[in-house]
């Protein structure tokens, strides 16, 4: 580390720390890359599930970072050890940092005890994107179920998180719900921590 004065300045990348820095990316930015994402893929594969499974992927990784720099940043390193605090955490905290906002509901399914779902009103990965009709149910949710689905693997509790369009009643465009369902052993483990 190179000192002049009272600004510090360093002299290679990986003595930085790890500061928040700017937290924003402009939308229009995003919403390109994002399309390019979608558009590479769609040449890639043959059908729409593949697709799906394609953009859940690629959200996979983003999670597992996400988990990583939000438990450095925001909690000292320490990671939740209960499905209540992990979903608190991914419905608030990861939702805030990806979205700008917490978001809409997060609620236990009704008729599974290892269900729980995540719903947007107007997910941002499915604002800017006009699905033609031969693609029939394609949703790009599936990128953020990834992202979930990698927070909570990398968290330890691993589950099968998908994406599905809810219609809503006098709305034009249907309501997005993050499906999360947790393997038996997390709730085993739940279980015996209760």
């Amino acid at each position: 580390m190179i000192s002049v004065g009272k600004i510090k300045q360093y002299s290679n990348v990986l003595e930085r720390p790890l500061s928040k820095g700017k937290q924003e990316v402009s939308l229009s930015a995003f919403a390109f890359l994002f399309s390019e994402l979608v558009q590479y893929n769609q040449t890639q594969v043959d059908n729409i599930t593949e697709l799906e499974r394609r953009l859940e992927d690629a959200g996979y990784a983003v999670g597992a970072r996400i988990l990583e720099l939000l438990c450095h940043r925001e909690k000292g390193n320490r990671r939740e050890t209960r499905l209540l605090g992990i979903l608190s955490f991914v419905h608030s905290t990861v939702w805030k940092v990806l979205f700008g906002k917490v978001a809409d509901s997060l609620e236990k399914g009704t008729e599974h005890e290892d269900e729980y779902m995540i719903s947007e009103k107007e997910l941002l990965v499915n604002r800017f994107i006009s699905i033609p009709k031969d693609m029939g149910a394609f949703n790009c949710g599936a990128f953020v179920a990834g992202i979930v689905r990698g927070v909570l693997e990398n968290a330890g509790f691993p589950a099968v998180v998908t994406a599905h369009f809810v219609p809503v009643e006098g709305q034009h465009r249907p309501r997005t719900t993050i499906l999360i369902k947790f393997a038996e052993e997390v709730l085993r483990r739940e279980a015996t921590l209760s």
